[in-house]
């Protein structure tokens, strides 16, 4: 599992956050959250900024596509 999937998952799992608490707190669903980890879909660029301070990183942080 390689790329931002990847890193959100490593930084969310760190936090001790579920992927239901991540959603929550981006106004996305978990399934969202599941399918970005998975690298079957990638999130929109204009969540980037929020998943980066939600993971305490900065975006540059987050795996180009």
């Amino acid at each position: 599992m390689n790329g931002i999937g990847g890193k959100i998952k490593e930084l969310r799992n760190k936090k001790g956050m579920t992927q239901e608490t991540l959603a929550e707190a981006l106004g996305v669903t978990a399934q969202a959250v599941s399918k970005w980890e998975k690298g079957i879909n990638s999130p929109d660029i204009s969540v980037l900024r929020d998943i980066a301070n939600i993971l305490g990183i900065s975006v540059d942080m987050l795996p180009s596509q």
